[in-house]
């Protein structure tokens, strides 16, 4: 919590025991970068060992009866044992303060975290806290966060106790439920026993410097718990990412839902895979409240009546309650095929949502026939002799409509079906599409808040298989079979024609790897080259990477203002393109990239120079 200590802001933990304040432990090592903006906020505790007077509120002074309580970088004496305390970031940064504490002779540390869910994050987390005692001993309780902060991020709790290097105790991920108690009875002895065997750690700790002690009358163990039994070390079970992409997005919707006191949430269902493992989301969100309600959580419970404007309404079955909360809407054209329409209404009708089919060419032709009035001019798709400006006007057309009947659906389907509220319009366009810019600014992709926006393509198609197999959701099959295409040019032979790789000019597999490079390895064009160069080199010559890397670069310069756009996502990937608080770099660059291109073309030359050489020293 926030503290202003001698006029300077602080975020600290403030530990109590029987309405006594014991410590308020400011935090050391804030976290600055990614989703983080600490600094803008706090200052750290620089003060190493250093506890200082810290004068109460009158408020909290009627409350504790304390006027003044220590502030600072302290641990607690108890009769037993010593306790001391990190503060989120600490556990990750390379100096944590653990290392030196448990030094000091510091046997049980204490975290309350706010570790964001990312996929295939919480194998990290987990090494850390266990390598946190396994070379130095103790007992280490991380608490973490759970729920949405009311933004992009969503916490996944992952509570957990260890000792001595291994997990005794593991907390749910994904919960709907607001408050987890997690508990482990251990053997202080362990700890000392475990220490004692480490010569090195010992002599370490004889040279340390000593942390100022707070001593507090109390015991943590007692004289007669001798037969009490231990908890022993257990194997941690990790989800699998497409158990996450099912669990963490889904708890995130309903967090968004019911804190924005919406009635649910309408989605553009356009019988692709995008769309689909977004609806697939919302009902295993349905799945989840169903389960809660059933283990009794009554807060879900009254939310959900809340929602639905029923007291006495209980959710049990999930197709059942999807009908209620979820409303699917397939926007057909005139380039739209039979096939993706009848995918569209399968999958509906398999989950249970509320599905609507409705045709958007008058809207298109009322819109163009504005234009054409104005202007003389009639633009033509590229199939009939139009240009490439006139082809990506049409497909831009299609494409803003649908946003707007969308947004149109959400606000009064519910009125004519004679229930209150409006809907929630959910977004569809993955991280990949979003890095390259493959998408119109205020299309569908432009919602209010999007599940998969931060899930590359290549995860969400094995999100597909997994609901298949686990919700027996047979419709998307076909889904899975068809070539993602995004349907706004006309058909050839009542056939789709257009596929999003080939309008992209790159697989959506090479844009999971642009994304990684550019975001989290920090490359420019010249160095994702040189890094590619080494990676494909069984499959691409350098020539090809060359085109292929340029090609990226050029698209991801020309489409980088888009992503002042983009409508709020999940945050589920490390390379997420999203600049409202996590990729802060310019949405407006040159699109020539001369001198980085200069640079590539001139390496080509000397490795293809070498080649050449070295064919005719293999001939002679």
């Amino acid at each position: 919590m926030p503290v202003l200590h001698r006029n300077v802001r602080y975020n600290c933990r403030v530990i109590f025991l029987n309405k006594k304040i014991l410590l308020i432990r400011p935090k050391i090592s804030l976290a600055n970068t990614g989703n983080y903006r600490e600094l803008r906020w706090f200052t750290p505790w620089t003060k190493a060992r250093h506890v200082e007077e810290y004068f109460l509120p009158r408020i909290i002074q009627e409350v504790t009866g304390q006027e003044t309580v220590p502030f600072g970088d302290a641990v607690l004496a108890t009769k037993d044992t010593c306790l001391g305390a990190e503060i989120c970031e600490e556990l990750w940064a390379p100096n944590s303060p653990h290392i030196e504490m448990g030094l000091d002779g510091v046997e049980i540390f204490a975290n309350s975290s706010g570790s964001h869910h990312v996929l295939r994050k919480a194998h990290t987390r987990v090494d850390l806290v266990n390598s946190a005692t396994a070379k130095n001993g103790g007992i280490y309780i991380l608490a973490n966060q759970k729920g949405c902060d009311g933004d992009r991020l969503y916490y996944d709790g992952c509570a957990m106790i260890s000792m001595n290097g291994e997990t005794v105790a593991q907390g749910s991920q994904f919960s709907l439920d607001d408050v987890e108690v997690l508990v482990a009875t251990l053997d202080l002895e362990d700890v000392r026993s475990y220490r004692a065997e480490i010569s090195s750690r010992n002599l370490a700790a004889s040279k340390v410097d000593p942390y100022p002690r707070v001593k507090v009358n109390f015991a943590l163990s007692s004289s007669d718990d001798v037969a009490v039994p231990i908890c022993m070390p257990i194997q941690w079970r990790h989800h699998s990412p497409e158990e996450e992409i099912s669990l963490g997005p889904a708890c995130w919707l309903w967090d968004y839902l019911r804190r924005s006191k919406q009635a649910g949430f309408l989605l553009p269902l356009s019988g692709g895979i995008d769309s689909s493992a977004t609806a697939c989301i919302v009902y295993s969100m349905c799945h989840q409240v169903c389960l809660a309600v059933k283990n009794g959580n009554a807060d879900v419970l009254a939310d959900v009546c809340r929602i639905v404007n029923d007291e006495t309404y209980v959710p049990e079955d999930p197709r059942e309650f999807c009908k209620r909360i979820f409303t699917t809407c397939y926007m057909a054209s005139e380039n739209s095929s039979q096939d993706t329409c009848n995918r569209a209404k399968l999958l509906a009708e398999q989950i249970g949502s509320y599905h609507i089919n409705l045709n958007i060419d008058a809207a298109v032709k009322a819109v163009v026939g504005i234009f054409s009035m104005v202007t003389g001019r009639t633009p033509l798709f590229s199939v009939f002799g139009g240009s490439k400006r006139e082809n990506l006007a049409l497909q831009n057309v299609q494409a803003r409509i649908r946003m707007v009947l969308a947004y149109l659906f959400a606000q009064l389907t519910l009125w004519t079906r004679g229930m209150p509220g409006g809907l929630l319009v959910l977004g569809s366009a993955n991280v990949d599409e979003s890095l390259r810019g493959y998408l119109t600014k205020y299309d569908c992709s432009s919602a209010d808040i999007s599940p998969i926006g931060g899930i590359s393509k290549t995860d969400l198609k094995n999100f597909i298989q997994y609901c298949i197999e686990n919700f027996h959701l047979t419709a998307l099959r076909s889904i899975m079979s068809a070539p993602p295409t995004a349907e706004l040019e006309p058909l050839v032979d009542g056939q789709v024609a257009q596929t999003d790789e080939m309008d992209m000019g790159m697989t959506y597999a090479e844009l999971s790897i642009y994304g990684k490079l550019r975001k989290i390895a920090k490359t420019g064009p010249y160095s994702m080259f040189c890094k590619l160069i080494n990676m494909w080199k069984e499959i691409c010559a350098p020539r090809e990477v060359a085109s292929k890397v340029k090609h990226f670069f050029r698209m991801y310069s020309l489409n980088r203002h888009k992503m002042t756009t983009l409508t709020p996502s999940y945050h589920a990937e490390n390379y997420s393109p999203d600049d409202n608080r996590f990729d802060l770099r310019p949405f407006l660059y040159n699109t020539t990239w001369s001198w980085q291109f200069r640079c590539i073309d001139k390496e080509v030359s000397k490795l293809e120079q070498k080649e050449e050489i070295s064919l005719v020293v293999d001939t002679d």
